[in-house]
């Protein structure tokens, strides 16, 4: 944390590093496909929270909510480098290769969708990039620690 005195106000200044940048940028697309998704198939929302067939936009929106703020949390948690907050999202993103075996065995039919064959497919792409994310934040842990950015020093 850097502060800066501007015309007479203290600035605290959080400098992000790579690996943050990766993960907050992650989170913003996550955040904009969850608007996208309930704009577009909100019946994707209702199958996850497994509710009947009907109207269920209060659900779908207060589970948007719900996960909007998880994500809120999650993201100053990042800026401020909490270290329980790189030990869950790394866990999570390494676990998220997961996924790509998961919607291969969806689109052949074994286990059942979750949706349309497009948000199975986009699954499995968000496993690969959890999990690519994931394996720099272990590089960074090795080279600095928790947060500690993945590239080399200048």
């Amino acid at each position: 944390m850097r502060f800066r005195k501007l015309q007479g106000v203290v600035i605290m200044i959080s400098v992000v590093n790579r690996t943050q940048s990766l993960v907050l940028g992650f989170f913003v697309v996550v955040w904009i496909s969850l608007v996208a998704i309930l704009l577009v198939e909100p019946e994707i929302y209702d199958s996850a929270m497994k509710l009947p067939a009907g109207d269920h936009r209060l659900a779908d929106v207060a589970f948007l909510g719900a996960t909007s703020a998880f994500i809120a949390l999650l993201v100053v948690g990042v800026l401020r480098r909490w270290r329980w907050t790189f030990w869950l999202i790394l866990v999570a993103f390494l676990f998220g290769v997961l996924r790509v075996p998961a919607s291969i065995l969806a689109l052949a039919g074994v286990l059942p969708a979750a949706g349309p064959t497009w948000y199975v497919l986009f699954q499995a792409l968000l496993g690969l990039v959890q999990f690519a994310i994931g394996l720099l934040m272990l590089a960074g842990y090795r080279r600095a620690g928790p947060w500690g950015s993945f590239e080399t020093p200048p």
